[in-house]
């Protein structure tokens, strides 16, 4: 039996007054996602384990059954596995966010207004060459989304992600020290914070972005630390012998580098709401139909909407979700010979009202060949709390997938 995941990034949410007290889930129109809760079997996982915040990260390692304490060493690191970049014994790797402050002094957005990749790597460059050295190098990403790696650096601060506090003053959530040997590592990524806006905020590419009524990349915000983790691979856990994942974002490409999947990068997958859906749709089937026995399939649009609090672009993304991934996978499978397992879920919340994820279990749906159905017949919060299956967590939802 093959298994394929089709992860609707931070779908979940809240009822909200926009969309007639509906969640975008339920406001939407899903003709595929409810008729594979009507075939399948629902439930909720808990997908953020105690201790930890509610990140990408974090969902994505613990819905793919990983031990959270013993594997999870920062969202640096796993997005440099997908860019090619090592990590060395003694480096400590971060995700470096290009962000917009506004003139108050607060931060404006998470994404500099989710920034071109081709200026933002124009800013990379620029930020490297005044402030990198033998300690210091930032990596160009994707969009908003790079990689700081520094020589020495201690893991024990506190980083606050960007997303979570928008409209906060970026002065109150500057890197704080955990213990006091970290206290110089805490020190010198602030300089560079602060060093990096006076490069930035100048620079032709904001001069233009502001000529253009844009918001500038004024500023980086570093935050998530670690060192290269121990992962063992899905292969080594689950017995997968070929598995492959298909993302728009770094982080997500990188978990897979290290869970032992294959990327496969499709043109045009953006993470935003015009994102290729077509395109990352045929190359999960193409897999499928080919050598593949797992198939990780991440779409990041329904998550974005979600930190803009655009409850009607979010709903909008799920129908996409639905009509332009879903339904194609699931018409393509019933045409294979050989038998596929379906789970579709988000990796966590995004409520549109918070505009940053939340830790509450998220609704799952399973179509597995040979399992009877539950009495669920729309996919949505409130419907799976009513699923066979029941709440779930750790490494549960994971192995009631992968087991025939």
């Amino acid at each position: 039996m093959k298994h394929i995941i089709i992860l609707g990034d931070g779908m979940a949410d809240e009822p909200c007054p926009e969309l007639g007290g509906k969640t975008p889930i339920e406001a939407a129109d899903t003709p595929a996602l409810d008729r594979l809760a009507k075939l399948g079997r629902s439930g909720l996982l808990a997908t953020v384990p105690d201790g930890f915040s509610p990140g990408s990260e974090i969902a994505h390692l613990s819905l793919l059954g990983y031990n959270l304490p013993e594997v999870f060493e920062g969202r640096g690191t796993l997005e440099a596995a997908s860019m090619g970049i090592d990590i060395e014994p003694g480096e400590m790797a971060m995700r470096c966010n290009l962000i917009c402050i506004a003139e108050d002094g607060t931060i404006k957005n998470h994404s500099a207004g989710h920034i071109s990749t081709e200026e933002a790597s124009e800013l990379i460059g620029a930020l490297n060459k005044a402030l990198g050295d033998e300690k210091t190098r930032f990596f160009p990403g994707v969009s908003y989304r790079h990689l700081l790696k520094i020589k020495g650096g201690d893991k024990r601060i506190l980083c606050t992600p960007p997303h979570d506090v928008p409209g906060t003053p970026a002065a109150d959530v500057m890197v704080r020290p955990l213990v006091d040997e970290a206290a110089p590592t805490a020190d010198f990524i602030n300089d560079l914070i602060i060093r990096s806006r006076e490069i930035l905020e100048n620079h032709p590419v904001n001069l233009r972005r502001k000529a253009e009524g844009k918001d500038p990349a004024n500023s980086i915000w570093p935050w998530s630390p670690g060192y290269k983790p121990a992962m063992k691979t899905m292969q080594e856990l689950f017995g997968i012998r070929k598995g492959y994942v298909i993302s728009a974002v770094d982080l997500i490409m990188g978990i897979g580098v290290y869970a032992g999947l294959k990327p496969i990068h499709v043109e045009g997958a953006t993470g935003l709401y015009d994102t290729n859906y077509e395109g990352k749709t045929q190359a999960a089937i193409e897999a499928l139909k080919g050598d593949a026995d797992f198939v990780f399939l991440h779409i990041e649009a329904s998550d974005e909407a979600g930190h803009e609090g655009n409850a009607v672009l979010k709903k909008q993304t799920i129908e996409s979700l639905d009509s332009r991934v879903v339904a194609p996978v699931m018409k393509a499978i019933e045409e294979m010979d050989e038998e596929v397992a379906v789970a579709l879920l988000p990796d966590h919340p995004t409520p549109c009202r918070l505009r940053t994820h939340t830790s509450r279990p998220v609704p799952f749906v399973i179509w597995k060949p040979g399992v009877e159905s539950d009495s669920v017949e729309r996919y949505s919060e409130k419907e799976a709390e009513n699923g066979g299956y029941g709440l779930m967590s750790d490494d549960e939802f994971i192995k009631e997938l992968l087991t025939h």
